[in-house]
């Protein structure tokens, strides 16, 4: 759309090469620029590989589930096949992909200003979460994984809708997220 709206000049790649010098435009990834240097780096995820949502690390922060500070904004996928990260001047962007089965429950639209994208539910980013985590063999294990490696906040967990979740976890081919919705089930009554 840029280039076309510069078709005016002799050479609109040049043109445009010039205004990204300026400041005009800041690229994002090849091809996709972005106008306003103050755009929070999380409206973009969706726009730079996709179809794609906002999850894993990212989404448990936003829900105040753990309480570090995420440096990259991490989103699912499914039938990539393989990682990708990308690195601009709003952030680093980090994309893998969850089964294609699950990949469209639990996901939530959202609109901010003119820019809009979708993010997971706290059910389904914790499932996401656990799907890549190396398997669990007991409760024990378990809960050494959610409350010591993923630092999961016990009162946020406790938010969790047992409902919601069931859905997503009768999906998820993952014996984390299986033993994860039992493990809720057990102690949400």
């Amino acid at each position: 759309m840029i280039v076309n709206g510069l078709k005016e000049y002799k050479s609109p790649y040049d043109k445009l090469s010039r205004m990204v010098r300026d400041g005009v435009y800041i690229p994002i990834t090849k091809g996709i620029y972005e106008t306003d240097a103050s755009t929070p780096g999380y409206l973009l995820a969706g726009a730079i590989y996709g179809p794609s949502y906002l999850s894993f690390e990212y989404a448990l922060q936003h829900y105040g589930m753990i309480p570090e500070g995420v440096i990259a904004f991490t989103s699912a996928t499914f039938g990539k096949k393989k990682k990708k990260k990308y690195e601009n001047k709003f952030g680093v962007y980090t994309y893998r992909d969850v089964p294609d089965d699950v990949y469209h429950l639990g996901i939530e639209y959202m609109q901010e200003g003119q820019y809009s994208y979708f993010i997971a539910s706290r059910e389904k980013a914790i499932c996401d979460e656990l799907y890549k985590q190396r398997p669990v063999s007991n409760y024990s294990e378990l809960k050494a994984m959610l409350f010591g490696d993923l630092r999961i906040d016990e009162y946020e967990l406790g938010k969790i809708d047992p409902g919601s979740l069931e859905i997503i976890a009768d999906s998820y081919p993952s014996t984390n997220v299986k033993r994860f919705y039992r493990y809720i089930r057990r102690n949400s009554k």
